[in-house]
């Protein structure tokens, strides 16, 4: 029999339907069985008279929570049911998988145990309906920022994720041998994105993944992630990428809220708040002066840059004054921004960037590029870098290259600012770090 989704029954009263799913709940009464069959659209009760299918009954108390089951049975309307009114009688079961008894842990109770235990058990921990909605805002969040990009002229790329050589400066990479050769994991599409206006492709976007050495155990990094990244030509300056960035923001947030609104503040108590436009924008000397106006101290190993601290103020601060969850923080140092960033003109100590400050947390790095060869050969060497290591990538701006600038974003970030979720392993699939390589 062709299978029914559990939240399409209301349709299918008085009829025989075949569900599959998992048992959440069973209770074994002397003379009734009642179970609760769980797929990912929602759940039923189905109730078994032991008389009429003494096998059966038999073949249920062997069950364990969380056992794979095929259940076929009438639907009846029973508005006493609190499962949304209908309930199953049984006419057959199979079990496909029966759970192990007990289980790792009860996905389903109250009181869980910590988060890097239930990391070990993550297909369990996934079961859970909050988890099951957080990558169907994921697949939301993207599916909206393609649209986005679609309509307005991007190009999608897929970049290799093995190179020949260090970028970024060469720090927090892992290395691994090819055929022989030292190669290593890509921290960052950046250079391909820039290769793609070299080549004339004007505007690209890829959401992909990236990898970063960094022994952080913090609830904001992971070694492995989602990066959401894109690239335009023909830029004035880092404000046109930041406009790029802010209605691309926009559009993914209206569409999340359309389609899972209402299930989010019932599962996260959050009400997703479409972002007004434009984000307010501070240069980072202003913020410098709104951290010291309320008495923030930036730690002295930080000099230019911020601590998660800072972020925080600034994210209340925007949020006191401005009602918004999103603050621009641009015109960075170039001691603590990386050798391709551009410089003011009329400052060469500052860059022509930004991070994206979200709820508190930076969420994205961005930034005009400097598509001039030769002022870009300085500034690498400024860094102390090898040019005939970067020979490469400077060969890109030798034969006509346009302005451009672009920038990289989080997507578990995003999603733990979105959800007000407290760690970033919450929102991905699978997460890596310094100790977790499994599952």
């Amino acid at each position: 029999m062709e299978r029914t989704l559990i939240g399409d029954l209301r349709s299918k009263i008085g009829q025989s339907v075949t569900v599959q799913g998992w048992l959440q709940v069973l209770r074994d009464q002397k003379k009734m069985q009642f179970l609760v069959l769980r797929d990912q659209t929602g759940a039923v009760q189905i109730v078994v008279e032991k008389a009429a299918s003494p096998d059966q009954a038999a073949l249920i108390s062997t069950c364990g929570v969380e056992s794979a089951l095929t259940i076929t049975g009438k639907v009846i309307d029973n508005p006493i049911v609190k499962l949304g009114g209908i309930e199953m009688q049984l006419e057959s079961i199979e079990v496909n998988n029966n759970a192990a008894i007990p289980l790792a842990f009860e996905p389903f109770n109250d009181t869980l145990p910590a988060l890097d235990f239930r990391m070990d058990w993550r297909y369990l921990e996934l079961r859970r309906p909050e988890n099951l909605l957080i990558f169907k805002i994921q697949t939301t969040a993207e599916m909206a920022m393609r649209e986005f990009w679609l309509k307005n002229g991007f190009i999608e790329i897929h970049s290799p994720k093995m190179v020949g050589t260090p970028s970024e400066g060469g720090a927090e990479l892992f290395s691994l041998d090819y055929f022989g050769r030292p190669a290593y994991l890509a921290q960052s599409p950046q250079f391909y994105k820039q290769m793609a206006m070299a080549a004339g492709f004007e505007r690209v976007f890829e959401i992909g993944p990236a990898f970063r050495a960094d022994p952080s155990f913090t609830s904001r990094h992971m070694t492995e992630f989602i990066s959401i990244d894109a690239e335009i030509s023909w830029i004035d300056s880092h404000e046109d990428v930041m406009s790029m960035q802010e209605r691309l923001l926009q559009y993914t947030y209206q569409k999340v809220k359309d389609a899972h609104g209402d299930e989010i503040k019932a599962r996260f108590g959050i009400d997703i708040t479409v972002p007004t436009l434009p984000f307010p924008r501070l240069t980072m000397a202003e913020a410098q002066q709104i951290l010291k106006e309320r008495n923030y101290s930036v730690p002295a190993d930080k000099k230019g840059d911020l601590d998660p601290g800072g972020e925080r103020e600034l994210g209340q601060y925007i949020k006191e004054k401005y009602n918004h969850e999103f603050v621009f923080l641009k015109d960075w140092p170039i001691e603590v921004r990386p050798f391709y960033h551009m410089r003011h003109a009329d400052n060469p100590k500052l860059t022509k960037s930004y991070d994206l400050i979200a709820k508190g947390l930076e969420i994205t790095t961005g930034a005009q590029r400097e598509h001039r060869r030769d002022i870009l050969e300085k500034q690498a060497l400024d860094k102390g870098l090898n040019l005939d290591i970067l020979s490469g990538y400077l060969d890109y701006f030798k034969f006509g290259c346009p302005a451009h600038g672009g920038f990289g974003m989080g997507l578990s970030r995003l999603l733990m600012v979105m959800l007000g979720l407290e760690s970033v392993r919450e929102a991905v699939f699978v997460f890596r770090g310094p100790n977790r390589l499994e599952p």
